[in-house]
């Protein structure tokens, strides 16, 4: 169902508005966030990893900043069984803090989200290129980066193609998205049996390097490669299952993906030597090759690369979609963004928009687009962080909400949790500013304060004055539902 108030005597009809279909099973829905976080960067920046902690270090980092994560997602776990609601983090900030910090939250995550769906759709041509030449027809550079016309209409049709796999409903995103997990995990498994039988543990030294600086080098990139999980609480109405489950996967989600990366960095150690791993681009597919003594294989593992460029694109594309929905749906953004598909129940004129992004984002070439997706990593922390804070809020004012799924009991643990994971984002945010380990170079932050200026066009025309609590979405909606009736007597 909808999140509109349909008591209200000022809401559009049902039949114009339409309404979610719930058509996720549990592997679809579970898939849904593995394949969010599981993209192409682990295809290219194992070999970094290992080099700068060492085989044992970096799948340490990974354990560790896995773990961070899992604290996150716990907290999501507890909301999302609460509230099982499109658009996730609007919904929870909105409870806790009030309309104008969830807008803030949402807007956060939905360009963190916008940026990663343009960025897939020039890294999918760029991972093809790899096995086949799409360097042909020069249109310009931009940045240092020349725009192939071949090159750029391989992302382009993809973005087209997923735009109309979400359109035409997610019980068909979700299939699409399953089958392509399970062909993504199929590789996996034959990397591991390749590592079993013909791994070498001796290639595996250093087993660390550079001491803490090596690890705490892999540890700042860790948790970014977790991006995703929360995708699973942004399509919550379209999830046909018990809000306790639902709550469940999106923590099993981040284990899964904590498995994925550890298994990649170990495979990858056994397969080839320290120099090797230096020297190579493309670390995870040659490990493969080394492993079965064969390019054929090295190929394989491309196209599992590709596999994840496309389990994330299509996630997030989801994901972000039922965000521009849910803000158009309480009176944020412009009322057109809010509408369902008759039919097929889906946020059609949000998935253009998006797919519309991601069409012409090949045209603008890797270097600058590279840009646009570190300008958009720190708006998704953010997100994470207001919404760890909303948790701690409603644990105390709400003591006796209905939570379906309730992390670390009635007691103050579950609290603890919360706090912990308000702590571990804004330790994230913080990497990101001068000085720190993350921090992004000039053009990134002009792109975030392009993305800001934006959204504060919307966020000053947000009802002041509204107290945060369990009536703050239903007084909001008020004032939305009173502008529109206006507009109709106008």
């Amino acid at each position: 169902m909808s999140t509109t108030n349909s008591a209200s005597p000022h809401s559009p009809p049902a039949q114009e508005q339409g309404e979610f279909k719930r058509s996720l099973g549990m592997w679809a829905t579970l898939t849904l966030g593995v394949g969010a976080m599981v993209g192409f960067g682990w295809v290219t920046l194992v070999g970094g990893w290992i080099d700068s902690a060492g085989s044992f270090g970096a799948a340490g980092a990974f354990l560790i900043g896995g773990f961070m994560m899992a604290i996150v997602a716990l907290v999501y776990s507890e909301l999302v069984a609460a509230m099982p609601k499109a658009g996730g983090e609007h919904n929870y900030i909105m409870r806790g803090l009030g309309p104008r910090w969830s807008f803030i939250g949402s807007w956060a995550i939905t360009g963190g989200y916008a940026t990663v769906v343009a960025f897939e759709a020039v890294a999918l041509p760029t991972a093809i290129n790899h096995v086949f030449s799409l360097d042909h027809i020069k249109l310009w550079e931009i940045s240092g980066s020349e725009v192939f016309l071949d090159w750029a209409l391989v992302g382009s049709l993809v973005a087209i193609i997923i735009t109309i796999i979400n359109i035409v409903g997610v019980k068909i995103a979700g299939s699409f998205q399953m089958f392509v997990v399970i062909f993504l995990f199929a590789i996996g498994a034959l990397q591991l049996f390749g590592a079993a039988t013909n791994g070498d543990p001796a290639m595996m030294e250093p087993l660390f390097k550079d001491g803490s600086t090596g690890f705490f080098a892999v540890l700042v990139v860790v948790p970014f490669m977790f991006v995703g999980f929360d995708v699973i609480p942004q399509a919550a109405e379209e999830v046909d299952l018990p809000p306790r489950t639902t709550g469940r996967l999106s923590f099993i989600s981040v284990i899964v993906a904590a498995f994925w990366y550890i298994m990649i960095v170990l495979t990858v150690s056994v397969a080839l030597p320290e120099s090797a791993i230096a020297e190579s681009t493309l670390p995870a597919a040659d490990a493969m090759a080394a492993l079965f003594n064969s390019n054929v294989f090295g190929n394989i593992m491309v196209a599992a690369g590709i596999a994840g460029i496309v389990t994330s694109w299509n996630s997030l594309q989801m994901g972000a979609s039922r965000l521009l929905y849910s803000l158009a749906h309480a009176g944020m953004l412009p009322a057109w963004l809010g509408k369902l598909h008759p039919r097929f129940g889906t946020p059609v004129n949000a998935l253009l928009v998006l797919g519309g992004i991601a069409t012409i984002a090949p045209f603008f070439g890797k270097s600058a687009l590279t840009w646009i997706v570190d300008s958009g990593s720190p708006m998704i922390v953010l997100a994470y962080l207001l919404v760890s804070i909303s948790f701690v809020i409603l644990r105390k004012r709400e003591p006796n909400m209905d939570r379906p799924l309730r992390i670390g009991g009635s007691g103050n643990f579950g609290v603890v949790i919360g706090v912990l994971s308000a702590i571990i984002t804004a330790f994230l945010v913080t990497l990101y500013m001068p000085g720190m380990p993350a921090a992004l170079t000039v053009e990134p932050w002009i792109i975030f304060g392009l993305w800001w200026l934006v959204g504060m066009v919307f966020f000053l025309r947000i009802p002041g004055g509204i107290k945060p609590g369990p009536t703050a979405e239903d007084e909001l909606l008020k004032v939305v539902n009173a502008r529109k009736s206006q507009q109709l007597q106008r």
